[in-house]
């Protein structure tokens, strides 16, 4: 019995023995955590989206023209008089809205140098009165329209060039290239008639761009951003002189400009002038491609 007592107090203190030097052992440490990197922000990618904002006239066709005709002209009678006054009152100022698509690529993620590519087709609904004239006097005539050219516009659009730098989410670009619409509302006043010339040009302009988280509520399409921008543009549409100085078509299908006998100019241009205006528009795009 001794030696079992012996014997069992020895375990106990060689357990107890153990027990210490264990805890004198260096502890397991838990693993470091997985860095996982932050993605950089770039604006490389395909994005389409919508914009809508406010055009105004930037043209100087607002001056009346007024047309003085007498006996020597083929649009009146022998002996008598006439006049024809174009007010050029309704300038080219209206709503504008539509859509873009564009590509863009920038050299280094985060901050740095972007270009890119847009076009975009867009509504409005400039100046559909502008040609509205008034006449005194018996006028011969199939045709009467304004020599200056005073047109609306029923659409444009643009395909252009961008050019910006990033600041992270954050772009400024300067944008320009072609330009196209089509349009004019009244334009042939006494047989109620329209014209819808299809007119090119250019456009010029630039803008501020800010990608919003992709966890946006504003995503609809799960896209990689969501992008607002505010943006400003010139565009000139050239209507070339292909009715410089004619004003009138008589009765007999002859063409009656400023310059033909009897005629008068008594106040306005006889230049067929661009289709100038400026746009203000905010827009927002769904941005596909790399984060």
């Amino acid at each position: 019995m001794k030696s079992f007592l012996r014997s069992a107090t020895a375990l106990a203190g060689i357990a107890i023995a153990g027990s210490a030097f264990a805890a004198d052992l260096p502890r397991r440490q838990a693993p470091p955590p997985v860095f996982v990197p932050v993605p950089v922000f770039t604006w490389t990618g395909f994005y389409a989206g919508f914009n809508a904002g406010y055009g105004f006239d930037a043209s100087s066709n607002n001056q009346p023209t007024v047309i003085g005709v007498n006996g020597a002209s083929t649009l009146v009678l022998p002996g008598t008089t006439a006049a024809i006054a174009f007010s050029n009152g309704q300038s080219n100022d209206g709503f504008v809205g539509g859509g873009q698509v564009g590509y863009n690529y920038q050299f280094t993620p985060g901050s740095g140098v972007v270009i890119g590519v847009e076009a975009d087709a867009q509504y409005v609904d400039f100046g559909r009165e502008r040609n509205r004239f008034s006449a005194t006097g018996p006028l011969a005539a199939q045709q009467v329209f304004n020599p200056a050219g005073v047109s609306g516009l029923d659409y444009f659009g643009t395909v252009r060039g961008r050019l910006g730098y990033a600041f992270d989410r954050t772009l400024v670009y300067g944008t320009g290239g072609f330009a196209y619409g089509s349009g004019g509302g009244r334009d042939f006043g006494l047989t109620n008639r329209s014209r819808d010339d299809f007119q090119t040009g250019w456009a010029a302009g630039g803008g501020i761009e800010y990608a919003l988280p992709t966890d946006s509520f504003l995503n609809f399409f799960k896209s990689s951003a969501v992008t607002l921008k505010i943006e400003g543009l010139y565009v000139n549409l050239d209507r070339g002189n292909r009715n410089n100085g004619v004003f009138a078509v008589n009765n007999a299908g002859q063409e009656v400009s400023v310059t033909s006998p009897g005629v008068v100019l008594a106040s306005g241009g006889r230049q067929v002038r661009d289709t100038e205006f400026a746009v203000v528009r905010a827009g927002l795009n769904y941005k596909f491609g790399s984060y």
